[in-house]
This record gives C-alpha cells, sequence and structure tokens, in this order.
C-alpha cells in the first residue's frame, strides 16, 4: 500500500510531465517553420552551459527529451555519457545518505528540470510569435 505521501509525490510528477509535454506540442504546433529559430540565441542566464544554443537547437533538444520522457528509452550519447560519469562522481556522497533523503532529492531535482522545460519551451514558442509576428 502506497503512503500517502508517495501518491502525492507520484501525482506531482505526472502533472509536472504533462504540463511539460504539453508544452512541447503546444511549441511543435506552433512552430511550423523551426528553421526561422536558427542563429536565434536563447536568452538566458550567461552562467548557464546552453547559452550559445540557438533556438533551433532548444526546439530539437526540447523534442528529444520529451521524447525519451514518454517512451522511457534512454539514447546513449558518448559526450554525455562522459558528463554524466563527472556527475556521479559528485554526487557519490549522496548515495550513502538515507533512502528516503535520497529519493526527496532527486524528487525535488526531477521537478526543478521538468519545471525548467517546460518554461523553456513555453519560451521558444513565445518566440517563434515574436519572430513571426504574431505576438501582441
Amino acid at each position: 500500500m502506497q503512503s500517502a505521501e508517495g501518491k502525492l509525490a507520484r501525482s506531482c510528477v505526472l502533472q509536472a510531465l504533462r504540463c511539460y509535454s504539453t508544452a512541447v506540442q503546444d511549441m511543435e504546433q506552433t512552430v511550423m517553420l523551426p528553421s526561422l529559430l536558427r542563429e536565434v540565441l536563447c536568452e538566458e542566464d550567461p552562467d548557464q552551459a546552453a547559452a550559445d544554443e540557438d533556438l533551433y537547437e532548444c526546439y530539437l533538444r526540447l523534442k528529444d527529451i520529451r521524447a525519451v520522457v514518454e517512451s522511457g528509452l534512454v539514447l546513449v550519447d558518448d559526450h554525455r555519457v562522459k558528463a554524466h560519469q563527472a556527475l556521479d562522481r559528485t554526487l557519490e556522497p549522496l548515495l550513502e545518505a538515507e533512502p528516503e533523503a535520497v529519493f526527496h532529492f532527486h524528487l525535488k531535482g526531477l521537478l526543478s528540470v521538468i519545471g525548467n522545460l517546460t518554461k523553456k519551451s513555453q519560451a521558444v514558442t513565445a518566440k517563434y510569435l515574436d519572430i513571426v509576428g504574431l505576438t501582441n
């Protein structure tokens, strides 16, 4: 039997994933000419790693992530594997913590990432509408 906290966490994650999937679907339906997003830089914090990424690359990445979220199949990319291995080494002390603390840490991180991806999808959609002159 699941605890109330477990049901709430699952509901919260499912809702966040639905919001993300809907935002990407909205983006795909709105962006009829993705090539218009080429060479339009993302308006992100300069501290973020993807600051040099254009909106076209961002558009493709958001669609790829949605495909992974919906299918559950994780594609292996050698370049990203090395980055993940470095991240795993920095998180090793966390693995020695209580399982409940690890769960809450990852749940909070997952919800944060999904929220950021949802906002990014909405931003790409808004920028595309701005480019084609369909905003207010």
